[in-house]
Order: structure tokens, then sequence, then C-alpha cells
């Protein structure tokens, strides 16, 4: 299919909520028309279980929403539908889920359609703590190459390996009724091109290096010596699960009859390889080396790249990993990141909200508890927060520590300790900043992309003090999305290659916060007191 200058390209943005569809013309980058539609099993918190930090989704969810998404977003073009030459995905990560030998989702199978254990593990899932310490030790023994050098030397419960041992253990059933485990990142584009057989499905370079240990250094994914001393039960994969990776302006596959007829656009047109929602909404952003862009949603996950040769043998420590191609092909990519960020303050809307009936999103206490935060100083009454409500997961991942809030008072307010939550969430930032800098990766500037950077000033102006950096929020609701039809407009041919697709499409940026110089000197000491509060929360 040729690319003309009308044509355009689909981005699918699976989000923890959401799935966001995007049309997006290949030229230039102009948005003209996007839609959101909800998971339904997930709205009404099916299969989860927060008590235990289990949270699952069915993929069925996936497939109906993503159909409603991208009917929504062509429905105002009318029958002068533009020409769609190419389709995009990102997801969130590390999000497994099992598949049968026929590559279907484990949970579309009968017997298994209730079952949590054959979903989409979600990557705030934290139900695998045990396997990953065990990982982590294993990795410490010195038996083994070092399978962790490259994800930051500590292997987290939110990524692939820990969630299939604990399914392994936990529901056997599953486990062996599983022909393979794939991130969900891969599964969308092999739904999609109709792919009919586990092994066949395309794995994304970004997702298997920063979550399942892929690299050339040891010739793909660790061995299955190292897989049955973590646990014999492990030997009951096939192996290896893949033996090759792609990056994301390649194509997966080609659109079957049956997803145009459901979309309402035409078949057999590429399908570009996945990758997770913060590596490409950074390339939506325009990323550019040593830029640090911040998606800033219920999670944050801050990516960086730099140029192999300037990387040399510089390994960061205690981050989300450092792969070759994950953002851009001819980078290596970083990743770090809070395990909480706007679920914060999710969490504390809730606490308060508790009893009240018909606080939706139209009764949500957020803009005046953030309009009466915006009144207060630096520090506000005195209370001092931790934003590790799920865990921490840069520096150091570790999801058994806890937040906590401190230097109450009976002078203490809601937007007093809504501020507070702020200032924590802006610190664990700087936290993040701090690490790459100290270990010899430059930060250069600060980006912020989603839909919090967008429409809170107030938490935007207090990242930019607390961190004494330049903030450039990007335009774009949509930028992982676009990310995705970026990647998708390369693999159609629309563009020479990834970067001149950047270049062309990118948002721009919206607007600057810069760092008020009074604040930034009083948040030095505020930031000492979380390092503080951090330290004894290690140790509690």
């Amino acid at each position: 299919m040729a690319v003309s200058g009308e044509s355009c390209v689909l981005g699918l943005d699976f989000g923890s909520d959401s799935v966001r569809a995007v049309v997006v013309r290949v030229a230039d980058g102009e948005e003209l028309a996007a839609d959101v539609a909800e998971y339904p099993r997930w709205a009404e918190g099916r299969f989860c279980d927060p008590a235990r930090q289990q949270f699952r989704q069915h993929p069925a969810d996936y497939m109906e929403a993503m159909t409603a998404a991208v009917r929504g977003a062509l429905a105002g073009f009318g029958a002068d539908r533009p020409e769609i030459v190419g389709i995009g995905v990102d997801t969130t990560g590390s999000s497994p889920l099992p598949v049968a030998a026929d590559g279907t989702a484990l949970a579309l199978k009968d017997g298994f359609t209730a079952d949590p254990d054959a979903m989409c593990i979600l990557w705030k899932d934290h139900t695998s703590v045990a396997e990953a310490a065990e990982i982590n030790a294993l990795c410490a023994s010195g038996r083994f190459p070092d399978y962790i050098r490259y994800v930051g030397g500590i292997y987290s419960s939110e990524w692939y390996w820990a969630k299939i041992l604990n399914v392994a253990r936990r529901n056997p059933t599953a486990f062996r009724a599983a022909a393979n485990w794939v991130e969900l990142c891969d599964y969308i584009p092999a739904l999609l091109t109709g792919v009919d057989d586990a092994n066949k499905i395309v794995r994304s370079q970004c997702a298997a290096g920063h979550k399942a240990l892929w690299s050339s250094d040891w010739g793909g994914l660790p061995g299955r010596d190292w897989l049955t001393a973590l646990d014999p039960v492990l030997g009951n994969l096939p192996m290896p699960l893949y033996d090759e990776t792609r990056t994301s302006d390649q194509e997966a596959g080609r659109l079957t009859p049956e997803w145009a007829g459901r979309f309402g656009i035409t078949a057999g047109i590429p399908v570009a390889v996945g990758a997770f929602d913060c590596h490409m909404g950074a390339v939506g952003a325009g990323i550019e080396p040593y830029s640090f862009v911040r998606v800033m949603g219920t999670s944050t996950c801050d990516i960086l790249m730099a140029p192999p040769e300037e990387v040399g043998d510089t390994l960061v420590r205690g981050i989300c990993g450092q792969v070759p191609g994950s953002v851009m092909r001819g980078y290596v990519g970083f990743e770090a990141g809070q395990s909480s960020f706007g679920d914060v303050f999710a969490w504390y809307e809730k606490l308060l909200s508790w009893g009240r009936t018909g606080t939706g999103r139209k009764g949500s206490l957020l803009p005046a508890l953030e309009a009466e935060a915006a009144q207060l100083p630096p520090g506000a009454l005195g209370e001092r927060a931790l934003d590790w409500l799920n865990g921490r997961r840069t520096p150091d991942a570790d999801q058994t520590v806890r937040a906590m809030i401190a230097g109450l008072h009976l002078g203490s307010s809601a937007p007093s300790v809504y501020r507070a939550l702020i200032e924590a969430t802006a610190c664990g930032g700087r936290a993040i900043i701090e690490r790459f800098v100290e270990q010899g990766i430059p930060v250069r500037k600060v980006v912020g992309i989603g839909g919090i950077a967008r429409k809170s000033n107030l938490i935007s102006q207090i990242c930019a003090d607390v961190m004494n950096r330049e903030i450039s929020i990007i335009e774009s609701d949509q930028c992982c999305a676009r990310g995705a039809a970026i990647f998708a407009a390369t693999a159609a041919g629309g563009h020479a290659d990834i970067e001149a697709a950047k270049n062309a499409m990118l948002s721009p940026v919206e607007k600057v916060f810069r760092p008020n110089p009074e604040a930034a000197a009083q948040y030095e000491a505020i930031y000492a007191d979380y390092k503080r509060l951090g330290a004894f929360a290690n140790d509690f």
C-alpha cells in the first residue's frame, strides 16, 4: 500500500484502565481524531485483590475496548474516512499473560475464563515478591552469568520471570496449560495479525531486554540450567521461550480481514512490533539523547537514551534496565520510574471519600484539594510524606517497602497533606535523576508527558522546584499513542527511518515550568527530610 501525503496511521495505547486510539497523519503528525474506551471487567474490579496486591486483566477487555476505541476514533469522519496505512501498539509492562499452543490467550479457553492466573498479570501486580527475591539471590550466587547486570542489578516482582514462577507454584493447572508466555505488547500485534502458533509470536526487543533478561551477551534469554536452578518446575517451559527479538520500527505482521472488519479499515496493512507505553511515549515527545522523559500517569516511567559509544561500559544500578534499541534503533534506552504517582493521589481521594456516594469523576475532590494546596508554601504545615504506596521501583526496586506520612498535628489539613504527597512524588523523581547523574549518565533536559503533566500546573511546578530544573510539558494528550503511530508510520514505509518519522511527527512543547529560586532553596531541606524518611522506612 502506497503512503500518500494524506495517509494516516493508528496508534493504540493500552493503559492501566483503558485503551486509547489516535488517528495520526503520517506526513506531519497531526492528530486528527482520538477516542478512549475503558476495560469493562477491570472497571468492576473483577479478578483483582488490592489487599494482596493482585491486579489481573482479562484479555477480552483488551479486545472489546480496542474495538470500541478504534471505531470511536473513526466515527467522526463519517464516510470520508482517511486511508489507514499502518497500526502501532504500546502497552503497560511488564504485563505478561499465558497463551495456548495456537497463540490464543489462555483466559479465552474453556476452563480458564474466570481464572486470574490465566489472565494478564498487570505491571503493578506484586504477588511475586518472594520469587523476585529468589531471582536476586540466585544471580548473586556467582553460579551463573550476571543476568541482572543490565536491569539495574535488582530484579523486580513487577517483571516477567517472577510472575511466571509465582503462577507455576500457585496454580500448576494454569501453568501446565500454557504453551508459552508473552508480554501484552507482543500479544496485541499477534492477535491483530492472526498468529496461530505461540512459538511464532514476534517478541519486542524493548520488553525482552528490560523485563525478561534478554541480552546478546549470553545469546538471548537465560538458559535452562538457570531456570531449573531457580525452580525445577520451570523446566517444564518450552526452551527457549523465544530466540529472536525485533525493534518496533519493524513489521510484526499484517492486519487480518477479521480485525479489519471489526475496525472498519483495510486488511493487509502493517502492524508494527509492539513496545512498552513509556518507551513509545518518549518517541512521541521527540526524545533526544540525554533527555529525561517522564510519563506521568498512575505510575511514572522515566525514559532516557544515549549513544552506545558514549555509554560504553557504564551500568546504572537500581534502575529498570538499559537495553539497545528499546527506545530507538541506534541508541541504548534506559528505563526508571515510580511504582505509584497518580495512584498516590487517587488513593488519597478514595481515603477522604470513604462513605460518600456519587464520588465518581464528576464529584472528584482533587480539583478543590489542588486549589487549596496551591496556596500553601513549600512544606505546607510541616507534613512530610514518602511516595511508596505501591512499593519502590527506582532507585533500587523493593516492593516490600511502604509509604509514610509524618509530621501530622492537629493543624494539619486535607490540602496540606495533599501537598505533602505531591512533594513526595516530586522528591521520588529527583532521587531517580540523581541516581543517573551519580553513576555517569547526565540528564540534560526534563520532559513531562501525560494527563497529569498537562492538567496539573501545581504538580509540574512542584516537580520543577524540587528538582531545580526546567520541565518542558508536551502538548499532546496522547503521546504514547502518538509514539505508537510514529512506529507504525516507519513500519509502513512512510518515513525513511524512525529518526525521520520522529522528527516529522513529534508533538511540540506546550509550556515550560521553571524552578522558583526561593522555593527550590526551601526544597533542599524538604528533600533531605524525604531521604531520612526513606531510610527509616527501609528499616521499618
